[in-house]
């Protein structure tokens, strides 16, 4: 993983700038943890990363040095603990405050700064009121992750600048057009694919059974779903609709697909298996991959980094 204290302030080699794009998808992000480290290992690291919602949390804390800690982490969390970690409030501009689980994030990450980050990063918001998208490039790496990853209903919104912003997977789930934007010629994205987009499993309970029906019988009518899982079935449909259509515009010069589609949204505790479908991803792509970093003459080794400035909001 990268090392802020060796990496800050080298320059990155010449030829074609290589942007990583790392996708929302709640729980499902997970996934990501995986992918950086199959990247890793077949010497892949990005000159620019960009990340909305849990992409902006996995590639912030992984820039920041700390992936290993968010891995244990992650791979510890059961149910329960999930449960601990979210502080119902009734009242308020969210279901849940969030403070316990992002005070145990900044415990790990502390006060990091994203210019002291060793590559140019951006973590994607949506602006509540005007609906603009947000590109946080400065100030303390928390708050940006936070306000990435502030699903509507669910986390509070997190004022940043006189703005209140929410999760940025509601204009640009998978920030292609926002790792161009900041210089990078090449660009994979990592798409966490959902194959249902209103599926979503509550925390406190198992997924219902099938029910057997007679043949030529009418189709067992579902279970009612809760609050969570009408909020987070929402946010799912609108992020998969607006994907397919910013990749249109916008295509990636390499996908690497997470087939993570049957895990719900809220299944914070199938990390394990969700990290293994990361790794499964690259695996897949990686001959694709290598083959456009040898067209481009890019070495597949570790890479230097530039430190990331200022903030932007995207453009009109």
């Amino acid at each position: 993983m990268p090392n802020l204290a060796k990496t800050k302030g080298r320059v990155s080699p010449p030829g074609p700038r290589v942007g990583l794009a790392l996708g929302g998808g709640a729980a499902r992000g997970w996934a990501h943890l995986g992918v950086l480290e199959v990247l890793d290992e077949i010497g892949v690291r990005p000159d620019v990363l960009c990340g909305t919602s849990i992409g902006a949390l996995v590639g912030g804390v992984y820039l920041a040095g700390f992936s290993s800690e968010l891995e244990f982490w992650a791979r510890r969390l059961t149910k329960l603990r999930m449960i601990r970690y979210m502080d119902v409030k009734l009242a308020g501009r969210g279901i849940i405050g969030g403070s316990r689980l992002f005070a145990e994030m900044e415990r790990h990450v502390g006060d990091i700064q994203i210019e002291d980050l060793p590559t140019t990063f951006a973590s994607v918001a949506t602006d509540l009121n005007t609906g603009h998208e947000v590109w946080l490039r400065q100030g303390r790496l928390t708050t940006a992750i936070r306000a990435s990853f502030a699903i509507p209903g669910f986390f509070e919104p997190i004022m940043v600048d006189g703005r209140w912003l929410i999760d940025g997977a509601l204009v640009n789930p998978v920030p292609v057009s926002v790792c161009r934007a900041l210089g990078a010629q090449l660009v994979i994205a990592v798409r966490l694919e959902s194959n249902n987009p209103g599926t979503t499993v509550q925390m406190d309970a198992p997924p219902a059974p099938k029910a057997r029906r007679r043949r030529g019988a009418s189709p067992a009518i579902p279970a009612a779903p809760g609050v969570l899982g009408v909020m987070m079935s929402t946010v799912n449909i609108v992020q998969d609709r607006v994907t397919r259509s910013r990749l249109v515009a916008d295509p990636p010069d390499v996908t690497i697909t997470a087939k993570v589609g049957d895990i719900g949204l809220l299944e914070f505790n199938r990390a394990p298996e969700l990290i293994q479908h990361g790794r499964a991803a690259v695996n897949r792509a990686k001959s694709e991959i290598l083959d456009l970093l040898a067209r481009h003459n890019i070495p597949a080794v570790a890479r230097a980094h530039e430190p990331a400035a200022g903030q932007e909001t995207a453009p009109r």
